[in-house]
């Protein structure tokens, strides 16, 4: 394992950090002032300061230049996760685009697709989301039925997709369409790309517990899509959505763990105010998460290394995913257990909790989405650790 950036890696760091110390207003850094403003002017205020970071030169950090990137190391991308949390900077508001889309085209798009889809992804210009979950099709993605129909060049598109995050946003949308009647399981499905400004596309909001709205649920009805935009080959969407979600392996848990490692201090603030810091029991449930942070550090660094080194990490993303996740969730039980029969209130001794509790309400999705622990665990045990099924 390498604990060490290189000197280059240090000098982007510090760049970078320059820019950001310039660019981000105070009060953008000010606790609760996101969750004081509505949806669509949060989402405008990042649209914009994010498209100018990519102007700025500091968005695509390991894409190739000719796409528009930094050309840069795991290693500088690693230094910007990090960086980016511990200014403050606005979340991304085209995550799934970033991650995962931009990626595939890069792969295996055609030359028209690489053109139209990249370079207005990477400045905010078109706002993509993922169409795969379904009210029947969670975690068993196969499942789906939204059905695609051949008339003509085009696909007619019937059905619904659920927990679309940005869905009220999107500007189009990347999704899994069964195009083959009478297919089933993994056979007969497509990567539709899908435009969502277009009659027969409904984007409704799903309110979450902690009031914001930032998933959705997408109808389609009789909406139309070429079928030129087809991602890889009409009927072949399966072998494609395993390739677009493998784009996230070589993440090391980096970012996640220096945004928890800050709202652990928080927590530590928020006992040390309200005198619980001298309560026993708090005190080792704290020093428990603290070993279980310092733990997600070291795996992030190993991750890092292994990438760094060319290795294919393939499955054990599931480690990586199994373990940030239920870190976050154990440390936000620990705040319950710091306010204790405070917890459901906003307000205590004169402190504002409500963008604390926002985080606590995050934390009990985290192990559900992007595939369950459970799904994670079968994944590590079977393909990881060779046990049988």
């Amino acid at each position: 394992m390498d604990l060490t950036y290189t000197a280059a890696e240090e000098e982007f760091r510090s760049e970078l950090r320059s820019w950001l110390r310039g660019n981000i207003p105070e009060e953008w850094a000010r606790p609760g002032f996101w969750e004081s403003l509505g949806d669509d002017e949060s989402f405008g205020l990042r649209r914009d300061w994010e498209r100018d970071k990519a102007l700025a030169g500091f968005a695509g950090i390991e894409w190739p230049t000719e796409y528009g990137g930094r050309g840069g190391t795991p290693g500088m991308k690693a230094i910007y996760d990090e960086e980016m949390v511990l200014a403050r900077a606005p979340r991304t508001v085209n995550p799934l685009g970033l991650t995962f889309l931009a990626p595939t085209v890069m792969a295996i798009g055609s030359d028209a697709q690489k053109k139209e889809i990249i370079g207005p992804l990477l400045r905010n210009e078109v706002i993509w989301c993922q169409g795969f979950s379904e009210p029947g099709a969670g975690s068993d993605l196969a499942a789906i039925s939204t059905r695609g129909v051949r008339d003509g060049d085009d696909f007619v598109v019937n059905g619904q997709k659920v927990w679309t995050t940005n869905a009220v946003h999107g500007d189009k949308i990347f999704t899994m369409v069964r195009t083959e009647p009478g297919s089933q399981k993994h056979r007969g499905l497509s990567m539709l790309l899908i435009d969502m400004n277009q009659p027969g596309v409904d984007a409704r909001p799903l309110k979450q517990m902690s009031g914001a709205s930032e998933f959705g649920e997408v109808f389609f009805d009789d909406a139309r899509v070429s079928a030129t935009d087809s991602l890889g080959e009409i009927g072949d969407g399966w072998r494609t959505a395993m390739l677009l979600l493998s784009f996230e392996r070589g993440a090391s848990g980096m970012a996640q763990y220096t945004e928890f490692r800050r709202q652990y201090d928080e927590i530590v603030a928020v006992a040390k105010r309200l005198g619980r810091d001298r309560d026993p029991v708090v005190r080792g449930k704290l020093a428990r998460v603290l070993t279980e942070l310092e733990c997600l550090r070291l795996h992030a660094m190993y991750v890092l290394t292994q990438v760094e080194q060319g290795r294919d990490l393939g499955f054990e993303a599931s480690m990586t995913k199994l373990q940030w996740s239920e870190t976050f969730q154990d440390l936000w039980e620990v705040f319950d257990d710091v306010l204790g029969d405070d917890a459901t209130l906003d307000t205590v001794d004169g402190l504002d909790l409500r963008p604390l509790h926002a985080q606590s309400m995050w934390s009990r999705s985290v192990t559900i989405w992007g595939a369950s622990s459970q799904v994670q665990r079968n994944i590590t045990a079977e393909r990881v650790l060779g046990l049988p099924r």
